[in-house]
């Protein structure tokens, strides 16, 4: 039983649970632990990624937004390239949109209720404790783990962004340091004076030497001099290690990551294959991104959000519409002439999906 005395006493509070985001402290972290461990994976520098992301970021920055004044194209812009390289993106609900640079939460039944946001300043970062009603929370690839954080392509496919990355390093290590264009001359021996003179002679711009190769040094070694004399190149053969279909395989899996057809990037792609590839980036890809965004914005505003990315982008089947539509003047004149009725042929075409017609 409670005594009188335990009246007076502070009661314990309850333990208060919280979850960090893939923040930038975190990410830092991360990247510096992968750094010592001898992995840096850094696909998010390569241009294949960069490509994804500015269309992702072209596309929102495109969008028709009715419903609100916040979501601006600049809010819009930061908005698709935090999804895209982190999996989620934060802001306060102020005046306007402000973005966050890290964060974490408290959750209730996997929802947020709380917010501890950091905000990026030019004199240092502050800090601002927030209720879930006062931050626009989009996070995409949310697993039933953690519901409350985001995850972005490159992680859902980290095997695909590392052999990306393992590729365009190992080319760069061979461009800077492989002796490209260098080759072994086979020359008569002469004095050692005039044998290092031809050595400078033969230096070139990258700093690689023509290795020359006289006959006391072919005989030093244990070969005939007169052996299969000829010039030997010293370039690495990169066509045997496959290295541009690894290259290109690499690149279409991360395209194909972000939703993008691998290929919008190949050489030769004409022009419908480009407008297949628009209209599938369009519509299962950066229209669902589009209806999160709006969900959120209109659970969090307190008014009816819509975003469309079909009209900037073009990305509508015009050919398709222009083909219903003139399936739909043959059949009426087919009606005509056949002598029906026009309630008929209107409760036919009242039966009809006009889903597709319409593009």
């Amino acid at each position: 039983m409670m005594g009188f005395m335990d009246l007076f006493r502070r009661k314990a509070e309850p333990n208060e649970n919280r979850a960090a985001a893939q923040g930038y402290t975190a990410d830092l972290i991360a990247a510096r632990h992968e750094w010592l461990s001898g992995r840096s994976d850094v696909a998010e520098l390569t241009a294949t990624v960069q490509s994804c992301v500015s269309l992702w970021e072209s596309g929102f920055t495109l969008a028709d937004v009715k419903g609100t004044d916040l979501l601006d194209r600049r809010a819009l812009a930061m908005l698709a390239r935090a999804l895209a390289l982190r999996g989620e993106a934060v802001f306060l609900i102020r005046d306007r949109l402000v973005a966050c640079t890290d964060w974490d939460m408290r959750t209730r039944n996997g929802e947020p209720t709380a917010y501890r946001v950091s905000v990026g300043e030019i004199g240092g970062g502050r800090s601002e404790t927030a209720l879930a009603a006062e931050v626009l929370h989009v996070r995409i690839g949310a697993s039933m783990v953690t519901p409350w954080a985001g995850t972005a392509p490159l992680h859902r496919a980290s095997l695909s962004a590392g052999l990306l990355q393992e590729v365009e390093t190992a080319l760069r290590e061979v461009w800077r340091n492989a002796p490209i264009g260098s080759q072994i001359i086979p020359l008569p021996d002469s004095s050692a004076e005039d044998m290092a003179g031809l050595r400078a002679s033969f230096r070139g711009a990258r700093g690689q030497a023509l290795i020359v190769e006289g006959v006391a040094q072919a005989v030093a070694a244990g070969m005939h001099p007169g052996l299969e004399k000829r010039v030997e190149n010293l370039t690495p053969d990169l066509q045997r290690a496959m290295t541009a279909e690894t290259l290109e395989a690499a690149r279409g899996a991360i395209c194909a990551a972000y939703g993008i057809l691998p290929a919008w990037l190949n050489p030769a792609t004409t022009g419908p294959a480009i407008r297949e590839c628009q209209r599938q980036l369009a519509t299962w890809t950066l229209q669902p991104l589009a209806e999160l965004v709006a969900e959120e914005a209109t659970v969090k505003l307190g008014t009816r959000v819509s975003i469309d990315v079909h009209r900037a982008l073009q990305s509508f089947d015009a050919g398709g519409s222009a083909r219903a539509l003139a399936g739909i003047m043959q059949a009426l004149a087919t009606a005509k002439e056949a002598g029906l009725p026009h309630s008929t042929v209107a409760a036919a075409f009242k039966a009809l999906d006009w889903s597709e017609a319409k593009g």
